[in-house]
């Protein structure tokens, strides 16, 4: 992949949570057309890093820029107009609304010309939702909820895609079949995706670039297959997620 200027480039950024420091000045940066995973333990701040990015919490020191635009100091509704969107840990969908009324809620800043266009875009990449337009939200499944936050994150028609934990609580073959899905994004439509994950084996073997975090620092980065081959973090990540790639192929 040819190396440009970043898409996204975050320079020494330090966040804190009261008087806790949860990142220690992170460096990172994500080209465009890139899909980049950020892999660690629970608690390692890849969630903090995500939320800074979007603009809550605030950086406290460093800085975040977004196609040459320094945006660390930006409000989050600010941020989500530059063609960032976000689909959250925990999906955060609205439980009340119908999968028709969360879409719509996800296109509020896209030109409104283009809804028809990308609702059935949105229908190609995720049948179940079609067939639950009219059910609330909350109702759904975890896998068809999570279906819905991307959906709903890419009703904006994003640039690039923060995606924070997207096969958290999903068996294994819906984690797979929302990999897929990002996979086949990113290999269409050069969608840039920034992707926490903890099955760091299906993150790193879907990603160009990885970086490990380990208590609020990166410690490692390289290609998702030089991660991969390494004994440490084979060691440290990778051997639920090869059992569960093994047990998926019986």
């Amino acid at each position: 992949m040819t190396v440009n200027a970043p898409l996204l480039s975050v320079r020494g950024v330090k966040t804190c949570y009261g008087n806790i420091t949860a990142l220690h000045g992170i460096d990172l940066d994500v080209h465009d057309g890139e899909i980049v995973t950020l892999i660690g333990a629970n608690g390692a701040g890849k969630s903090t890093l995500m939320m800074t990015i979007f603009g809550n919490p605030r950086a406290r020191e460093g800085r975040i820029v977004y196609q040459g635009r320094d945006i660390t100091q930006l409000q989050t509704h600010e941020i989500a107009r530059l063609n960032i969107a976000q689909a959250p840990e925990g999906r955060r969908i609205f439980s009340r609304m119908t999968v028709m009324e969360n879409l719509q809620m996800g296109a509020q800043i896209a030109e409104p010309g283009h809804f028809q266009e990308d609702l059935e875009r949105i229908f190609t990449l995720f049948p179940r939702l079609k067939e639950r337009i009219g059910q609330r939200g909350g109702t759904l499944s975890g896998g068809e909820q999570q279906m819905l936050s991307i959906a709903r994150a890419l009703m904006s028609r994003p640039r690039l895609l923060l995606l924070d934990e997207p096969s958290l609580g999903l068996a294994p073959l819906i984690a797979r079949q929302i990999f897929d899905i990002i996979a086949d994004l990113n290999r269409r439509t050069k969608l840039t995706v920034l992707l926490v994950e903890q099955n760091a084996f299906h993150a790193l073997r879907l990603a160009h670039r990885g970086y490990v975090m380990v208590n609020g620092r990166i410690t490692l980065s390289g290609t998702g297959k030089e991660l991969l081959d390494r004994p440490e973090i084979r060691a440290a990540y990778l051997e639920g997620g090869r059992q569960e790639a093994t047990a998926e192929a019986r």
